[in-house]
This record gives C-alpha cells, sequence and structure tokens, in this order.
C-alpha cells in the first residue's frame, strides 16, 4: 500500500490580502523584468551619474522587503538603527560621524553589486523575500496590526505602522524603484521593462 503526506495548504487570503499583494508583486514584476537579458557585468554597471546599478537597486528592494516582512512579525527590533557612542545623527547625515554603523555601511553597499554577487544570486535573493512576505502576510490575524516603529529621524517620535501600511510602503517603493531601473536600463542599451 502506497502512503502519501498530503502538502499543507497555505490559507486562502482574503479580497484585500490578495489585491495587495497581488498589487507588489505586479511591482515587483516591473522591477525585476529591467534586468531581463543582462550579464552580470551590465547589471553592476553605473551608467547615469548616480551610483545605482540594476543589480544593486533589486538587491536593495529585496533588503527593504525583507527588513519590513521582519518588522511585522518582530517589531522595531528587526530593523534597529543604533548609533556608535558619541555619534549624533546630525554627525552621519553630515559626514562627519568617527565611526559609521555596520547597518548604514551595509545599506550603501545594498545598492552595488559588490565582488561575489551574481543578477541570479540577487534575483533570487528577491525571489525567497517575496515568498516569505506573502507566507507572513497569509499568516498575520489582522492587517490593521500595529508596531511602533524603531527610533529614527525619519520616523516622527512614537509614530506606528499597520501590517497593511507596510505592504502600501512596499508597493510604493518597489514601484518607485521599477521607474529608476527602467531609466537605467534605458541608458544601459535603449531597453526598457515593457
Amino acid at each position: 500500500m502506497t502512503t502519501t503526506t498530503a502538502t499543507p495548504r497555505p490559507p486562502a487570503l482574503d479580497a484585500e490580502r490578495a489585491e495587495l499583494l497581488a498589487a507588489l508583486a505586479t511591482a515587483r514584476a516591473s522591477l525585476t523584468a529591467t534586468a531581463r537579458g543582462l550579464g552580470d557585468e551590465q547589471a553592476g554597471a553605473r551608467p547615469t551619474v548616480s551610483a545605482l546599478c540594476l543589480g544593486g537597486l533589486i538587491k536593495h528592494v529585496a533588503s527593504v522587503e525583507e527588513a519590513w516582512t521582519a518588522f511585522m512579525t518582530e517589531g522595531p527590533s528587526a530593523m534597529r538603527h543604533d548609533l556608535p557612542d558619541g555619534v549624533t545623527w546630525a554627525d552621519l547625515a553630515a559626514g562627519t560621524a568617527r565611526e559609521i554603523p555596520r547597518w548604514a555601511v551595509d545599506h550603501r553597499n545594498g545598492f552595488r553589486m559588490l565582488p561575489g554577487d551574481t543578477l541570479d544570486g540577487i534575483l533570487a535573493r528577491y525571489a525567497k523575500a517575496a515568498a516569505r512576505t506573502e507566507e507572513v502576510v497569509a499568516s498575520v490575524p489582522d492587517l490593521s496590526a500595529t508596531r511602533p516603529l524603531p527610533e529614527a529621524p525619519w520616523h516622527e517620535p512614537g509614530a506606528v505602522r499597520s501590517v497593511r501600511g507596510v505592504l502600501a510602503h512596499l508597493i510604493s517603493e518597489t514601484a518607485q524603484h521599477a521607474g529608476h531601473a527602467d531609466i537605467l536600463r534605458e541608458t544601459l542599451d535603449g531597453q526598457t521593462s515593457t
């Protein structure tokens, strides 16, 4: 007799979750389409006056999505922005900090393709981040549930964000960066994502 093990099915999504995740998937697809057909060298090229490259931009968006997804489950501890002793936000903004925090270095490097980075690896990381986001959104009991935002000068003191708000932010940021990516791709070889 053959025994089969049933694979657990993910919970059915309500209409709002399905719509939000579909909008995010559309924005992701627009972003990743800009890299279609490129090799690692082209994905790492910086064709404009900025430091942006297509591979780095996708890497950044993957990192942002990973962080916000962790925020949905863990709260502000998932997105800490601690400063070294004696360093202020003003020092950091002015470029006069005597020590740069690791998270700031990681953020800066998130926009670049570093030695060892490949476009395939970046795209695989992004797909993994997307799958995790969808898993978390399907499992949270309430899209209105809020968590306090971490202390940072770009957040109002005491501000909170709901799961719904996180999804809206991810959709907005991903779509914005898809537009940046289109410009980069067109500058590289005249192609766009459409």
